[in-house]
């Protein structure tokens, strides 16, 4: 991973990508650094970021896959006042990438996840599974775009985001988004914004579970599926059990 040279223009919350952004964060923030990930044409490769500190962070990855290329990314983002992971993707022809993502915000911490995926050549392909869960006052926020210009026809793309909501004070914002010109191609989003059921909570109370102990086990079957792929998923599993405790 190389660095490439910092953002210039610091954000407002009238910028579309930042506009679920507290205005006081944004300065502790930047400038915001690019990352930059290259695979060259047959290359594969993996990442997994897990972003548990405390204090406020962004971060901004741009990932280029050449032709036939393959990348898996699992994120694991929770813990900060203030946490922006920010994708920007490029696909040729015939590459994958998968991103699986779990934001877990407790008591007023804003988590965001902002992706772009952009299929620039034909029969690439790309998922993301975006599980998030909020506490009292947390904010989660998912704004993904896949973009698909003309002459990308073969493309294979889904956006999967939902989120938990564990508070009437906590909130989740999510905005699937498709940007299609091309032919001949399969896109799908699906978002959801719920709490958890209350006759799955009786059902494992009758059967002899603690209260906390149930809403964790169903939260954790919530996000498992973000975890699927991860080369380590028995430690991101483990973390994610360990903060879902304290938000209960």
């Amino acid at each position: 991973m190389t660095q490439a040279p910092a953002l210039t223009r610091a954000p407002t919350r009238a910028d579309e990508a930042w506009r679920y952004a507290p205005a006081t964060a944004l300065a502790a923030v930047w400038p915001v650094a690019v990352e930059a990930i290259h695979l060259a044409d047959g290359e594969a490769g993996a990442l997994e970021i897990v972003a548990e500190g405390g204090a406020a962070m962004a971060r901004l990855i741009t990932l280029t896959l050449g032709a036939g290329a393959k990348f898996h990314l699992n994120l694991l983002l929770t813990g900060h006042s203030y946490g922006r992971i920010e994708l920007r993707v490029a696909l040729a022809e015939g590459a994958e990438f998968t991103c699986g993502a779990v934001l877990l915000a407790g008591a007023g911490q804003v988590l965001e996840l902002v992706t772009e995926v952009t299929h620039q050549g034909p029969n690439a392909t790309s998922r993301q599974v975006v599980r998030n869960v909020a506490g009292a006052q947390g904010a989660v926020t998912y704004l993904g775009k896949v973009c698909v210009p003309r002459g990308a026809d073969g493309t294979d793309a889904e956006q999967s985001v939902r989120a938990m909501l564990l508070d009437a004070s906590a909130q989740a914002n999510a905005r699937p988004e498709l940007e299609i010109y091309a032919d001949d191609v399969q896109c799908a989003h699906g978002c959801a914004v719920g709490a958890l059921d209350a006759g799955a909570l009786f059902y494992l109370a009758q059967r002899g579970l603690p209260p906390a102990q149930a809403r964790a086990l169903m939260l954790q079957a919530f996000v498992a599926e973000a975890l699927v792929g991860a080369a380590d998923a028995g430690r991101l599993q483990a973390l994610v059990a360990a903060r879902l405790g304290d938000m209960l």
